[in-house]
Order: structure tokens, then C-alpha cells, then sequence
């Protein structure tokens, strides 16, 4: 079930305020049916809802008296059968629920705990007895977790705007993750996010905070990106075999309910790989879903030949929306209130579409989010194989940078510049970091650790959230995760990339799905901008608040505007979009 949670916790003061819990929580019921549940502890209050739409009774934040623990719970359990076993022994429980099964793996393993959990998760532990809170967000960060520090107290939420919607939060912009913002394509990685009074939990992370405030970070899980000894000797058709079987028992994982279930279905090689493999595994009636637009300028619309292809192989009930561009532009409103934080993609609306859609026929679906992180897709992989360790960086900067330091001069106005270049500084810890065997290594580690949850799964689970849908993302299971990273970088790059994906793909999938070119989520409309769309990013960048807040240097937007369709970012997004969608959401959340 897809839930949002939120609370705070005070510290060094005797209660926790309700009313900022609550006005959070309204704040994410908003798209609900149901009713937020809150529960008062004294020095914390917090509090949950769920948002989609199915009759059963909304998950409950669990209190235990006796042990003097509480526990808050947003996500899925899918080891859940598993820890039952273990923990009856030691545990007699009432509910079963995931927030009770995370309270009994608390007593019994204490902070240890998080390390026996397989799922996607967000997770408060009050342990009042110690006088102590613990955070935990999970392994590759499909579930949010933001955080605000203010007067001695700490609030968190599943969204930023639930944040700012409690009140008193300095909703001032954050230089460095303007930086960001405007070097990776919008990106801003946890923990820091474009508002200066509102982190974010880093994925794979466990904040333990005492009664005096003070808090310390643990770093649960951190795979080694370099090979096992114990298969050092493995043939490209063991590996083959091996990757096959861990991809289908994630794929089976994922398969949380018998109806309703669904895929996004793309017509690339990722997603079809996950149709197939549910076929395998005996899923009947397997709803699959595809989007296409109209297509603009040089810029086509949709890839149906191939989803269409993958359906009739598989006889799914294949459902195919075509979008009119005046539905984007419709939507462009509520996605931007939807997105948690400022998504330049032009994907993002094009996924906030498709999931209110979806929704109507399926409650939770799998898609193929993280393969090409996970198994080397990009041009950039392979170039990487040509560099040595020490030279890792260079091959990823020149595919990935929107813009360097020097060029960032001439975009942002000079009182928004910081003194260095802070997101090269970033990337270059992770990359330079020990481990990693190769240059290979070494960026697939940086992707995975640091970018993967603020891009690609973001992208998903913050837009498919607003419309009750749950995703599951079987490539970005971590125990599949912890075994592709021990393959041989060159058996990932091969073919182009993702070669011993392809091969997979070969046995199960139609050979024109396999080897046809590398596709995006095509979005015309927000990559070739016109009217409308170009008289509303005209009118947010030429508003009072952008001229008070001052963000970019005039000549840059004078020329973006003169020239709306000609600058690029090298993924091929449009700058003018990347800017005026940062001051649409800004405008629109009423911060910044």
C-alpha cells in the first residue's frame, strides 16, 4: 500500500507541537480518500495517511508501552514472511504489520535491525526508554525522507512541501544546491535539497539523534564494486545464468499482489525484460501500460511499435495512452505542485500523466528504473572503460555536466555564485573515494550511491505517489544490486552497453526489442517549446519574484527567451525549460 508520514520530535522541550504535524499530514492527504491517523508521545508527535485508494484500513504508527518504543513505517516489507519466523520466538505479535515487524526487529537486534530488513522504506524508531530517535531510510533511496532543524526540534515528512507547509521553516534558497541544480540537469543530492532549512536523509543511512540533540550518521550498506574471489573464474555464460536468476527472484519479490498488478511498459529492453519474467513466474493477466505524445519539431512522440511488440508476445492486457500535447500543457500545473522537489526532466509531467492513468486499473506496478545504472547503459560507461582509475571523473563530467564552474558565471547572477566549484568538489569525493576497482567501478558506484535517488527514482516514485500508485523497482532491489556490482565491468559494457542484459533479453524477448537503438521516454512538447508552455515560462521568469529573487543573469535569459529552442543540456533537455521550470515551482510552493 502507498502511505506518506510526517511528525516531529523535540528536543531539550517537554512536548512535541501537534499542529505542525497536522498540517503536514493535511498537506499530503490532500489527493487522499482517507483520513491521516496521528498519534501524541509526548516528545514526539507523529503521524501517517495513505493515499491510494483501496478499502482497507490505513497503516497505523504502532506504540508499544511496555518495551516504550514506537515505531513509524512508510514503505514495503518484502521479506516480511521471513521475519515473522525469525522474530515469533522472541515476539508475540498482534498485527503483523511492517511498522510492528520493525518495532520487533528493533528489540531483537537493536540498531542492527535495519541491516535484516529487504524492502523499500522510510522509518522513525522512538526509543523512549533511551531517550533516543532513529531514522532510516533505505539502500538505493526509493522512499524519501526530509528533515527540518528549528528551534530545537527536528520535523520530517515524506515531501518538502509538507515541510514548508508546518510553517516557520527557512525557505530561503541554498547556494550549493542552486549549483547543483544547475550542473547536473536539477539534480540536487541528499542531503542537501535548494532550500536551506530542508535536508533530506541519504539513502543507505541510519541518524541516530539523543535527547541532547546530538546525532550521528551510519552508513548501513556500501557494496564494494569490485569482484569476488569466489567467482573470479566464472565464465560470461555463468554470469549470464547467475544475473538471470537474481533478476527473476527480484522481479518475484516485486510481485506484491496477485491482481492489479501491472508494468510500465516502455518497449525498451528493461522493462520488457520485467513483462517477461513475470510471465515466468506465472502472473496471469498481466496489465501492461505505454505512453506516447504528439510528436514536435524534429522530436518523436512515442515508441508503441516495440511496447506493442512485447504485449502481443506476452498477451498482456496492453494499455496504450496517447497524450495531445494540449493534455502536457494541462497537466504542467499539478505536476509542478506534485514534484517534492524542482524536476527539469522533461519526463517528469510526462510520468505524472501516465500514473493518474495507470491508477485507474492498477494499484502497484513494476518498472525498469535503474538498469542503466546498474549494468553500465550510457556512453559514458564505456568510454570509462579507455581511462584509468585515477581518470574515472573526466569521461562522466563531459556526458553528464549541464555546465562547468566558469560557464556557470555567465548563467547565474553573482551574488547566487559560491566562491568554488562545489559540485565538482562532490563528484570528485565520490569517485576518488577507496574501492572501486575500476574507472568503470568508480562511476557506476558514484551513480548508484549519489545521483540514482534524486534522478531516476525520484522521477518515478514522487510523480507516481499523487495519483496512489505504488512502483516497484525490481532492478534496484539491493541483494540484485549487491551481485551485478561483482560482474565484470567489460561483460556490462559490451554491445553498446548493457550486454549481458541484451543477451538475457535474447532469450526471453522478441530479437527487435534487443537490438533496437537505445530509446528515451520521449516528450516532445517539453523539449521543443511553444505556446502555451512558452508563454508560461516566459511569464515565470519575467515575474516580480523572479526579478526580486535574482537568480539568473539577465544577457542568459534574454537569450533564452530570444531563442527558446535553441540551447541544450548534453542529455538533450532544454535549458529555457530547466530555468523556468525552476522559478514555476518556486512561485508556485511560495518559497524561495
Amino acid at each position: 500500500m502507498l502511505t506518506a508520514i510526517a511528525g516531529e520530535v523535540a528536543f531539550k522541550t517537554t512536548r512535541a507541537e501537534e499542529q505542525p504535524v497536522s498540517a503536514m499530514l493535511e498537506h499530503l492527504a490532500k489527493a487522499s480518500t482517507h483520513e491521516p491517523v496521528v498519534r501524541h508521545q509526548g516528545w514526539l508527535t507523529f503521524g501517517q495517511v495513505r493515499l491510494d485508494d483501496d478499502a482497507e484500513d490505513a497503516p497505523k504508527p504502532i506504540i508499544d508501552t511496555e518495551r516504550e518504543l514506537a515505531v513509524l513505517f512508510d514503505g514495503r516489507l518484502f521479506n516480511r514472511d521471513e521475519l515473522h519466523a525469525q522474530l515469533a520466538p522472541h515476539y508475540r505479535f498482534r498485527t503483523g504489520s511492517p511498522a510492528e515487524m520493525v518495532l520487533a526487529a528493533y528489540s531483537h537486534w537493536g540498531q542492527d535491525f535495519v541491516t535484516h530488513l529487504h524492502g523499500n522504506f522510510a522509518i522513525i524508531v522512538a526509543d523512549e526508554r533511551r531517550n533516543r530517535l532513529i531514522l532510516c531510510r533505505d539502500r538505493l533511496g526509493i522512499k524519501p525522507l526530509y528533515l527540518a532543524e528549528l528551534n530545537g526540534r527536528l520535523r520530517f515528512a515524506s515531501t518538502l512541501p509538507a515541510l514548508v507547509a508546518s510553517g516557520g521553516i527557512d525557505t530561503s534558497l541554498d547556494k550549493v544546491g542552486l549549483h547543483h541544480y544547475m550542473s547536473w540537469h536539477s539534480i540536487v543530492p541528499a542531503p542537501r535539497t535548494l532550500l536551506a532549512g530542508i535536508t533530506k536523509l541519504p539513502p543507505a543511512t541510519m541518524r541516530i539523534l539523543e535527547a541532547d540533540g546530538q546525532s550521528h550518521d551510519r552508513v548501513y550498506w556500501q557494496p564494494d564494486y569490485a569482484r569476488d574471489t569466489a567467482r573470479q573464474h566464472w565464465s560470461a555464460s555463468q554470469w549470464q545464468e547467475a544475473i538471470q536468476q537474481q533478476l527473476a527472484a527480484a522481479v518475484q519479490r516485486g510481485i506484491v499482489s496477485k491482481e492489479r498488478m501491472g508494468v510500465l511498459l516502455s518497449g525498451g529492453l528493461d522493462s520488457s525484460l520485467l513483462v517477461a519474467l513475470m510471465a515466468d513466474a506465472g502472473v496471469k493477466d498481466i496489465a501492461t501500460y505505454s505512453v506516447g505524445f504528439e510528436s514536435v519539431g524534429s522530436h518523436t512522440g512515442n515508441e508503441f511499435e516495440y511496447s506493442d511488440r512485447v504485449a502481443q508476445e506476452f498477451g498482456t492486457d496492453h494499455h496504450t495512452l496517447q497524450l495531445r500535447s494540449t493534455d502536457l500543457y494541462a497537466a504542467v500545473g499539478d505536476a509542478i505542485t506534485a514534484m517534492p522537489e524542482p524536476m527539469a526532466s522533461h519526463d517528469v509531467v510526462a510520468f505524472y500523466l501516465h500514473s493518474l492513468a495507470v491508477a485507474d486499473c492498477s494499484s502497484v506496478v513494476q518498472c525498469g528504473q535503474g538498469a542503466d545504472e546498474i549494468f553500465a547503459g550510457y556512453n559514458y560507461h564505456r568510454q570509462a572503460e579507455d581511462v584509468s582509475r585515477d581518470a574515472a571523473l573526466a569521461p562522466f563530467l563531459e556526458a553528464f555536466e549541464d555546465r562547468n564552474h566558469q560557464d556557470l558565471a555567465a548563467v547565474l547572477a553573482k551574488e547566487w555564485m559560491t566562491e568554488t566549484n562545489v559540485s565538482r568538489e562532490l563528484l570528485d569525493g565520490y569517485v576518488n573515494a577507496p574501492g572501486a576497482e575500476t574507472a568503470v567501478d568508480a562511476v557506476l558506484r558514484l551513480e548508484t550511491q549519489l545521483i540514482l535517488a534524486d534522478d531516476p527514482v525520484k522521477r518515478v516514485s514522487s510523480m507516481s505517489m499523487p495519483a496512489g500508485l505504488e512502483s516497484v523497482l525490481p532492478f534496484l532491489d539491493h541483494e540484485f544490486v549487491e551481485f551485478v556490482v561483482t560482474c565484470p565491468p567489460e561483460l556490462r559494457t559490451a554491445q553498446n552497453g548493457k550486454g549481458i542484459l541484451k543477451n538475457i533479453g535474447r532469450q526471453l524477448l522478441p530479437t527487435q526489442v534487443v537490438d533496437r537503438a537505445k530509446g528515451y521516454f520521449p516528450v516532445p512538447a517539453l523539449q521543443h517549446l511553444e505556446d502555451p508552455i512558452l508563454s508560461r515560462v516566459t511569464e515565470a521568469l519575467r515575474a516580480p519574484e523572479a526579478r526580486e529573487r535574482g537568480l539568473f543573469r539577465d544577457d542568459f535569459v534574454d537569450e533564452l527567451l530570444a531563442h527558446p529552442n535553441d540551447h541544450y543540456v548534453p542529455t538533450g533537455g532544454n535549458v529555457l525549460w530547466q530555468v523556468g521550470l525552476l522559478e514555476m515551482w518556486l512561485q508556485q510552493h511560495g518559497v524561495g
